[in-house]
């Protein structure tokens, strides 16, 4: 299946809401894993906004690679973003569209890497 990288260097990205656990069968309540590690995947809504045009994305992300406090609003870096298109037909109903999966996704607020105090 195509990948598609997708450059996220002049882009604006904030939090729009914060990550939660990407369910793989709302009947049994199973949460999705990564084939290739076993990591629990967590989705995010983030604001990604480029030249003018504001999107909201839904991004999968597995959860070690979630640093730092992902509160809606906090601006945040997107490590190894790509679009992957997907198409699939469901009772004669033919349905498209584009997911999105990074690698990692990092909180860019200066107390992001402070230690929390106890």
């Amino acid at each position: 299946m195509r990948q598609i990288p997708v450059d996220t260097s002049t882009a604006t990205v904030m939090v729009a809401q914060p990550p939660q656990k990407k369910i793989r069968d709302r009947r049994s309540g199973e949460i999705a894993t990564d084939a290739e590690t076993g990591a629990d995947l967590m989705t995010l809504d983030v604001l990604f906004a480029l030249n003018g045009e504001v999107e909201i994305l839904t991004v999968t992300v597995p959860e070690p690679g979630i640093t730092g406090e992902l509160m809606m609003g906090t601006p945040v870096a997107l490590t190894g973003l790509i679009a992957r298109p997907w198409e699939n037909e469901f009772n004669g109903q033919k349905r498209h569209g584009i997911v999105f999966r990074a690698v990692a996704v990092t909180s860019l607020t200066a107390d992001a890497s402070q230690p929390k105090a106890a």
